[in-house]
């Protein structure tokens, strides 16, 4: 069995050598660090975590020296980090949101970058039983240390959002029950909930049926993007979980509608 400073090193090595050269794929430092595809999955996993490096499709790149924010209207990328590995206040949200889950919780989880942010903080939860829509969601869980169980929605592939959609999804999700449902927004309308610039809403409203607690994870920024599409209403949403961006009025209207706000600081205050 390799002791964990040997771990450490060939962790350490693999960072400098993606800094190096780049992009690189699983199978090239499996070959280069002479282990199995398996172990480099879960050093990408883990060294992903830690902020050293980005997880992409079969592979990593470096991080960027000076990131750059996402835009929050910009679709989930094949690296579903993208903004919680920029963005402190995005990682804060999904960290928040992770603290909800208990060991053994069923789970769903729908696209979208400020929903991917919660993935790196369940790796420390065990048996948990995950469904996604989102394959770079699925491909994240399946590669970390405590795998849970995952299940994949089915149906069609939408390149807007990166993710599964249409009645085969909406069949399937409904299916199951889940403990929790973790839902992105597009934009937020103070007075009537989360809404979407497209008609892709079923199986979002899928997932919400299917869940005993519907916990919403978006930006303050999003209460300024109010779309034409009702998605969740607010008396679907058990939870909202924002940062501080958030003005006391519209946290006060949003509660006199039946939503606990929770407010993710940076700081962890």
């Amino acid at each position: 069995m390799k002791s964990s400073k040997s771990v450490e090193h060939r962790r350490q090595q693999i960072v400098a050598w993606v800094k190096a050269h780049g992009q690189s794929q699983v199978e090239d430092l499996a070959v280069r660090f002479a282990t199995s595809e398996v172990t480099i999955r879960k050093d990408l996993a883990a060294l992903s975590q830690q902020g050293l490096l980005i997880r992409q499709f079969g592979g990593a790149v470096p991080v960027p020296d000076t990131g750059v924010i996402s835009d929050p209207l910009e679709p989930i990328t094949s690296d579903p980090f993208a903004n919680s590995t920029t963005s402190p206040s995005i990682n804060a949200i999904g960290q928040l949101a992770a603290s909800l889950v208990k060991p053994g919780s069923k789970l769903v989880i729908d696209c979208g970058s400020t929903t991917a942010s919660v993935l790196p903080h369940l790796a420390k939860i065990d048996d948990l039983v995950v469904m996604t829509n989102t394959l770079s969601t699925a491909n994240y869980l399946t590669q970390s240390d405590k795998e849970p169980t995952v299940l994949m929605v089915g149906g069609t592939w939408d390149a807007q959002s990166q993710s599964f959609q249409g009645a085969m999804a909406e069949q399937l999700v409904s299916a199951y029950s889940f403990d929790i449902a973790f839902i992105g927004a597009a934009g937020i309308d103070v007075n009537r909930g989360t809404t979407t610039f497209n008609e892709l809403i079923g199986v979002t409203r899928a997932m919400a049926e299917a869940a005993s607690k519907v916990v919403v994870l978006a930006s303050s920024k999003k209460l300024t993007h109010k779309m034409p599409n009702l998605e969740l209403s607010w008396k679907n949403i058990t939870v909202l979980i924002t940062d501080e961006g958030i003005s006391d009025e519209d946290k006060f209207n949003i509660e006199n509608q039946g939503v606990t706000v929770l407010i993710a600081a940076p700081s962890g205050e």
